[in-house]
């Protein structure tokens, strides 16, 4: 009975440890594995992949490979040899038309698929427009843009288009089309020689200052006025307060779209001081993605210190009017000292969301107007490893900026452990009760 009480705890903590196991370590430590490789949507996730693309016959041709078989292994034939009959057979086409097909065409070769498409509408049995593709995609003989997901394959494949190739022909333009990924440190080379980290790090650090600064300050300011309100009023301010957080997100930025456009309403109101009509989002991108950001954060660390606050000794409040104490008074020697633990909370926990979080400035001005004016770091992980405007997604670069956004977290959550004196708080309290 004692040893069942004792792995107790261990079994009530077992689903908390399989949820930070499958939704945070494991993910860390797989960004921080991908940060190493050259991963990219060319490349695919897989370990082989190999495409004799364009650039991969440019590099065969100035390898001094022969011209005519580089020209072969790109150019695109239909053959309707053994092995493209045995396909048809098994497409699941009507019996007849296959037979037919089988005595007319076998053997036969097609340079381009418009010249197969007209042999094939002449036919007794004259296929419809899909099954004349899918002929051409089974019959098709070309190695060009295939993807090939292991070596082996593609060994296969040229045997097929030309069974007299020789080894050394084959490793090469293997080695040619190879475009998996592979282990390395250029991720991070390309971050320390990048002209535009300084850039978005400055970004970075601007965007998480000054939104820290509106979610903390104004959120405790907040608190502390509906506080002192009768707790009719108190409930009412930050019910409204909550509404930024409620919120949809995209609605909440339409809104602010609405509220700053050239002709939504800050313009319509300054129209009336004779003030032009601007997009004030374009004009000042900063100062609304802060308000835009630090309203949402401000109306959570609102209701953390209103109900740290509500939580302490009201009898101490008394003692303190008692004794000719004003609210400033109250606040700054009663309040604010016993409300460290919510404002180290507040603080690390909207560092780490801000550092991470991307979706309203996203929303707003996707790191526009202009080349990287608002771009933060988690918004350039994101479009480097998932909305590139390049066309390749690369992956491993996006986990390297993602892998520093980690080091950062825990950087400055360290630092407010120290400054906050997290050993006292955590200590043991001289007067007991």
């Amino acid at each position: 009975m004692r040893k069942v009480r004792k792995l107790l705890p261990l079994w009530f903590m077992l689903p908390a440890m399989i949820a930070v196991t499958l939704f945070f370590l494991i993910p860390v430590v797989l960004t921080f594995v991908i940060s190493f490789t050259t991963m990219s949507s060319y490349t695919g996730i897989l370990g082989e992949r190999f495409v004799l693309g364009e650039t991969a016959l440019k590099t065969l041709s100035d390898e001094g490979l022969d011209r005519s078989l580089v020209e072969r292994l790109g150019r695109r034939m239909y053959r309707f040899d053994e092995a493209g009959l045995a396909a048809l057979r098994a497409q699941g086409l009507e019996p007849a038309l296959v037979d037919e097909i089988t005595a007319q065409l076998s053997g036969a070769t097609y340079a381009t698929r418009p010249a197969l498409f007209a042999d094939l509408k002449r036919l007794k049995e004259r296929p419809s427009f899909r099954e004349r593709k899918a002929i051409a995609d089974v019959v098709m003989r070309s190695l060009r843009d295939r993807t090939f997901t292991s070596a082996e394959d593609m060994r296969a494949a040229l045997g097929a288009l030309d069974p007299a190739l020789s080894g050394e022909v084959v490793a090469q333009v293997l080695n040619a089309a190879d475009t998996g990924w592979t282990w390395t440190l250029a991720n991070y080379r390309e971050l320390l020689a990048s002209e535009f980290t300084l850039k978005i790090l400055g970004n970075t650090a601007f965007y998480v200052f000054f939104t820290l600064f509106l979610n903390v300050g104004f959120a405790l300011a907040l608190a502390l006025t509906t506080f002192y309100l009768p707790p009719g009023r108190s409930k009412f301010f930050r019910a409204i307060w909550m509404i930024p957080r409620i919120s949809p997100s995209v609605i909440y930025v339409m809104l602010w779209k609405w509220f700053t456009y050239d002709g939504g309403f800050l313009s319509s109101i300054l129209g009336f001081a004779g003030v032009a009509n601007e997009n004030w989002l374009l004009e000042f991108p900063w100062t609304f993605i802060i308000l835009i950001n630090g309203f949402v954060g401000a109306s959570m660390g609102m209701i953390i210190f209103s109900s740290a606050a509500q939580a302490l000794s009201r009898n101490v409040l008394f003692a303190a009017q008692v004794d000719g104490a004003y609210p400033w008074q109250q606040v700054r020697r009663i309040i604010l000292p016993q409300l460290t633990w919510p404002v180290l909370f507040i603080t690390s926990y909207q560092t780490l969301s801000l550092l991470t979080s991307f979706e309203f400035i996203q929303l707003a001005t996707d790191g526009g107007p202009g080349f990287y004016t608002t771009e933060t770091w988690a918004l350039y992980a994101f479009h480097t490893a998932f909305a590139s405007y390049f066309g390749n997604l690369r992956y491993g670069f996006g986990a390297s900026l993602s892998v520093v956004l980690v080091v950062l977290g825990i950087a400055l959550a360290l630092v407010y452990l120290r400054f906050f004196n997290f050993r006292r708080l955590v200590a043991k309290p001289l007067i007991e009760v």
